[in-house]
């Protein structure tokens, strides 16, 4: 059996493992990369396999480094099932057609530059067809259920903990008289989570792919979280300023969503107007609200005096762009939750834009910030950035919770690799930055773990 490593070797984006054996392949994942301009321009290129070749991709779930480059592989020729839990697919759909829109607007103003140049006009990545073609190939599957992917593999979904519907997923292959475990974590989350239930643990693996997004980092407990978000709204409120938050669509923005409602309700902060800016925010936040069954106790009780908890008095959708851009007169103090999360396109560009030079404003980063993008620098202390072809000064206060990512830190991954019984064989440690990576790999290596880093491309024999 052969693994392959088509994205997240050495790097925190664009997950993509090639699995096969003498009879058979399947992939697991396929994201978009995402960063600086070198990292991005990995989406343009050709596959370095045959899609044709493959009879099944497993998608651990509906970020876009991890289901990105889906509609890509199936207008390369894949035709294979593309398995998912039901969350997953509907998420997918909504990040997907979001991804071929900008696409196609990326596009249009890349050509226009290429045309004074003489050069070739560009196609864009995908179109909002080929996502609708893939959808086609889509099959829902449940947690803890084993399903049949070929002949001789069955697979199971277990909850990751990270985002609605995210899975981590062990692998069972069967060659001749071996049979061998392989299991990949995909994106696990973090002990306590706001909305979802917590991560459920693998039981047995041979050899274990996991993450290493915090591989070196701890976060604070959720009322440490909890606390932070509430001084930051009291203290840009009392300024008479807008806070901005960059989010990213699914999972935060419902969850900053959720505690801000709840603030409101307990007294905790003012009863201040709330924007969601994000078009795809509110069409994944339809789907957090269809599906309850995610929800962890806490949230579920909140439902019992609640009918909808992303829903409160002060709470604006603005829909339009007009009504977007509009925001900008706003003189009295506000919230405006943007996407996207790490301020490379979105409407958050803009808010950033007309207000990060007014000190009374605040910019909050709630997540990863992936090395290159704008966020990584403004929450890097940059006093000046380039925005939207113009240099902006930065006078606004920059302030981070990393505590709300949804990503787990150490202690949680080792937490999961502690319930493999026994140890698996070897830890492959991907999906994270060098530092991150190798800071990991020691810790776990003074467990007694025997751990390899794989590099982007690089064939591992099992």
């Amino acid at each position: 059996m052969k693994i392959k490593i088509f994205g997240a070797g050495k790097t925190v984006t664009g997950s993509c493992y090639s699995l096969s054996t003498k009879e058979e392949k399947i992939l697991i994942d396929c994201g978009f990369f995402q960063g600086g301009k070198d990292m991005e321009r990995l989406n343009y290129e050709e596959f370095k396999f045959d899609p044709r070749e493959y009879s099944a991709l497993i998608l651990t779930h509906a970020h876009l480094d991890h289901c990105g480059r889906i509609p890509k592989l199936v207008k390369s020729g894949f035709k294979g099932k593309i398995f998912a839990t039901d969350a997953t697919k509907e998420l997918a759909y909504i990040i997907l057609t979001d991804s071929a829109n900008i696409s196609k607007k990326d596009t249009e103003y890349e050509n226009k530059r290429r045309a004074l140049e003489g050069l070739p006009p560009r196609k864009p990545i995908y179109t909002e067809k080929d996502v609708e073609e893939a959808m086609k190939l889509f099959r829902v599957v449940s947690f803890m259920e084993d399903f049949k992917i070929t002949r001789n593999i069955v697979a199971r979904f277990f909850d990751a903990g990270h985002i609605l519907g995210a899975g981590s997923v062990q692998i069972r292959v069967d060659e001749g008289k071996r049979r061998s475990l392989i299991s990949f974590s995909g994106d696990l989350g973090q002990r306590e989570s706001i909305l979802i239930n917590k991560m459920q643990f693998i039981p047995k693996s041979d050899y274990v792919f996991i993450e290493s997004t915090y591989g070196d980092r701890l976060h604070p407990d959720i009322l440490e979280r909890e606390k932070e978000l509430i001084r930051v709204i009291n203290e840009t409120y009392k300024k008479g300023g807008k806070l901005m938050i960059p989010s990213f669509a699914v999972e935060r923005a419902q969850e900053i969503i959720y505690c801000i409602g709840q603030f409101q309700e307990k007294g905790l902060i003012p009863k201040m107007k709330v924007y969601l800016d994000s078009p795809m925010a509110m069409k994944a936040t339809e789907v957090f609200s269809k599906h309850k069954e995610y929800y962890n106790a806490e949230v579920l009780k909140a439902l019992k005096t609640s009918k909808d908890v992303f829903n409160f008095p002060n709470l604006i959708y603005t829909r339009t762009t007009a009504q977007s851009k509009a925001l900008n007169s706003i003189s009295e103090p506000c919230i405006i939750i943007a996407g996207n999360g790490m301020c490379t396109g979105g409407r958050i560009k803009h808010h950033i834009r007309n207000s990060i030079g007014n000190e009374k404003n605040t910019l909050l980063f709630v997540g990863f910030q992936v090395s290159g993008t704008l966020g990584y620098w403004l929450k890097k202390g940059e006093k000046r950035v380039r925005l939207l072809g113009e240099e902006v000064d930065v006078r606004a206060k920059i302030e981070a919770i990393d505590g709300f990512s949804g990503h787990a830190d150490y202690t949680h991954l080792i937490e999961w690799l502690g319930h493999f019984s026994p140890k698996p064989k070897k830890v492959f440690i991907t999906h994270g930055e060098i530092e991150q990576m190798k800071a990991f790999s020691n810790r776990i290596s003074n467990l007694g773990y025997d751990t390899y880093s794989p590099s982007l491309y690089e064939e591992i024999e099992i």
